[in-house]
């Protein structure tokens, strides 16, 4: 079996139970054994975005897409980094990369539909947070990004019902 794909999956339970310290913790013990391996680092920049340490993880991603530039989830987290310190057109490349690598995944979706609405594209923004919300019906930030999208369009209406859907 593979020895990193048993740790991440470690490391999934413990951020699953938000024991973000001990997952960190196991992540840096094994970088010895496995410092050339790019989801290592896609997982130490990840639990650094949780915490909010946002430097940190880009650092963590940064070295992750140097061994990888390929990774889909690499290119994600490269572009969520990108987006949450307002460098939209920059996370908007990444984002598309992710999202050809790695199609319909709603959270990818999100994050690319709200940069599109950021940078006033927002037609085509709503147009991806739809399909985001389509694959996954329940979510609620998806939720929040297209109805936040619809209202600058002044779409009041499919607004309302989407804050109704969701109890705001």
């Amino acid at each position: 079996m593979d020895l990193v794909k048993n740790l991440i999956q470690q490391v999934e339970t413990l951020k699953s139970q938000k024991d973000f310290t001990k997952a960190l913790e196991l992540l840096e013990e094994s970088l010895s054994k496995f410092n050339d391996d790019y989801r290592i680092y896609e997982e130490i920049a990840d639990i650094y975005l949780y915490e909010w340490k946002v430097t940190k993880a880009k650092k963590a991603i940064d070295f992750a897409m140097n061994i990888n530039p390929e990774s889909a989830t690499g290119n994600y987290l490269k572009g969520f980094i990108l987006l949450s310190n307002n460098k939209i057109v920059e996370a908007i490349e990444f984002l598309e990369k992710s999202n050809f690598l790695m199609p319909n995944n709603a959270e990818v979706l999100r994050n690319l539909g709200w940069a599109y609405s950021m940078t006033g594209e927002t037609k085509k923004g709503i147009f991806i947070l739809k399909r985001a919300l389509n694959i996954s019906p329940n979510d609620k930030l998806i939720t929040e990004d297209l109805a936040m999208a619809l209202i600058w369009m002044g779409k009041v209406k499919e607004w309302n019902q989407l804050l109704e859907k969701i109890g705001k």
